[in-house]
């Protein structure tokens, strides 16, 4: 019972939730920018290259084997697929471009908030009070 107890008061503390959201919403990111690669980035340009679809981009490194008498595949190819790696190093690219702009912005914000409030004056130093006080001797 304590391990449960324990686990629960885990579970609830407000930056295992915070955590657990956004992964939550970072997965659903995740989607939208691979959405956007796959289905708006990469058509347009593999129009510019020559009209290629990168998903079919694949280098050949062994054969199938197919059964001579069925027609049915025995061993599959064996391929690189180069073009599924160049979209994944551009979800990449925008995935982590996104982030840094989003912590710049954050960033910014909370640089602008410690500007606002003023430093509290600094508490003078026993020399300093010394001094202060021989002053105010002086001019009496």
């Amino acid at each position: 019972m304590k391990m449960l107890k324990d686990f629960k008061e885990f579970a609830m503390k407000g930056n295992v939730i915070d955590m657990a959201v956004g992964i939550i919403i970072g997965a659903a990111f995740g989607k939208i920018i691979t959405s956007l690669v796959n289905d708006v980035i990469m058509p347009p340009i593999g129009l510019l290259v020559g009209g290629i679809d990168f998903k079919d981009i694949a280098l050949n490194m062994k054969d199938a084997v197919m059964d001579p008498a069925t027609g049915k595949v025995i061993k599959e190819a064996v391929t690189l697929k180069i073009g599924n790696f160049i979209q994944t190093v551009v979800d990449f690219v925008i995935v982590a471009f996104a982030i840094f702009m989003m912590i710049k912005g954050v960033n910014n914000i909370s640089r602008k908030k410690a500007a606002e409030v003023p430093d509290a004056p600094p508490v003078p130093t026993k020399d300093q009070e010394l001094l202060t006080e021989i002053r105010d001797l002086l001019k009496k």
